[in-house]
């Protein structure tokens, strides 16, 4: 018998998710819940979703759907929901996926409280969590994990990542549309005055640490480490319009240098305004670094004499040699749902390719997916994306302090 999966949250972000999920071989019946009928409708209407969705299982309210017998819920809601939302899942008896990031709010202070919420009620109530974070499963990141799990990096030395998004949307995607986008919906009609009377009126700022899950993710699951302390510096928007204004924020980009647990030191870049848009992400080692998306490996060895030098080998890899391999029966049903329109007899001849964040998505719901199943950790766990917000959240306070070395908070590694 398979699962049961709950899809809360069907706006654009949210619908992207839902044939994946639907057409996941371990998933048998998928259960919707949007505040907005008519976006359930869309799929309720989709003879895709026929086979594993019934009229019962459409939910206009999480209260209603928390008490249903569903198995787990994917939250892709407004981003200051999704931690009581998770809380309110996982003390229902529910696993829960999480859209990133784990909370965005400006206090950093509440953000850090959040965290503790989370692993809390994750330890109590025996639920999972795991956090959508994409970049965790860009083909690089993939390949680079495996790499470290084999030593090839020897002793990591230090690390550099960052997100560039100008809000402008110049290079792409424009953080002033998400913003309106956000805020056009039923729920998100309720942010612009809760910003400004929980915090902006109280001298609550925000920043674009908040949101470092893109950035920081990489270096930490690279390297199985985690910070210790930050100095970050922040710098003010110029001025040239009200965007930052608007969404209260005092930082338009902020910059972190953190210790690490292994002794390492990473950078971290976010940046909202910028001639930039991106991710970019750098590892060093003492016998390999991943640098501009190439690999250098060193045939470094202890006993190698002073008169000696090191052979350096310099590759490129391809996008899909760096990916992890999906089973077949997922990918299979994932290239059904990526083209529902052909018939049986054509799935065959067309070779599956992820999509969505550089191929992220399929990489995200199969690994929920099948922690629910097996009832395991899942890789981006409450302890996992904690320590991730934890760096966002503690550089914030110390560009704040124009840079004063914080300690950073830490809840452990997941149990095992």
């Amino acid at each position: 018998m398979g699962i049961s999966i709950g899809l809360v949250g069907l706006g654009e972000f949210g619908a992207a998710f839902a044939k994946l999920f639907k057409s996941h071989p371990l998933v048998d019946r998928i259960a919707l819940c949007d505040f907005e009928h008519h976006r359930m409708k869309k799929f309720s209407d989709d003879p895709f979703f026929q086979d594993k969705l019934n009229s019962r299982d459409m939910y206009t309210s999480l209260d209603d759907m928390c008490k249903s017998d569903i198995d787990a819920l994917v939250i892709i809601t407004q981003p200051w929901l999704h931690a009581p939302q998770c809380i309110q899942a996982m003390e229902s008896g529910k696993h829960v996926y999480s859209a990133v990031p784990l909370t965005c709010v400006p206090d950093a202070d509440e953000v850090l409280d959040w965290c503790d919420k989370i692993v809390e009620t994750t330890q109590r109530t025996g639920r999972h969590y795991m956090l959508g974070e994409t970049t965790y499963y860009h083909p690089e990141v993939m390949f680079m994990r495996r790499q470290a799990a084999l030593g090839m990096f020897g002793r990591f030395v230090s690390a550099e990542a960052e997100y560039s998004h100008d809000y402008s949307g110049a290079w792409g995607c424009s953080l002033r549309e998400v913003f309106a986008y956000r805020t056009d919906s039923k729920q998100g009609r309720k942010w612009p005055k809760i910003l400004k009377e929980s915090y902006l009126n109280k001298g609550i700022f925000d920043g674009p640490m908040h949101y470092p899950t893109h950035s920081v993710s990489g270096p930490v699951s690279i390297m199985n480490a985690h910070a210790l302390k930050v100095s970050a510096i922040g710098t003010k928007p110029t001025g040239y319009d009200e965007y930052f204004d608007i969404t209260g924020q005092i930082f338009s980009n902020e910059t972190g240098f953190f210790h690490m647990s292994n002794g390492s030191v990473v950078t971290i870049r976010e940046h909202r305004e910028i001639t930039a848009h991106g991710y970019d992400m750098n590892i060093y080692g003492t016998c390999a670094t991943w640098r501009g998306d190439q690999w250098y490996e060193t045939k470094r060895q202890s006993n190698t004499s002073i008169d000696s030098t090191p052979k350096t080998i310099e590759s490129t890899p391809a996008i899909d040699e760096m990916r992890d391999v999906l089973p077949l029966e997922v990918q299979k049903c994932f290239l059904e749902a990526q083209n529902d329109s052909l018939g049986d007899e054509d799935i065959p001849n067309i070779e599956f390719t992820p999509t969505g964040h550089k191929g992220s998505h399929p990489y995200l719901v199969h690994e929920f997916c099948d922690a629910v199943a097996k009832n395991r950790m899942p890789a981006i766990n409450a302890w996992e994306a904690a320590r991730y917000m934890a760096m966002g959240a503690t550089a914030h306070k110390s560009a704040l302090k124009d840079g004063e070395i914080l300690n950073v908070p830490d809840w452990g590694d997941a149990p095992t």
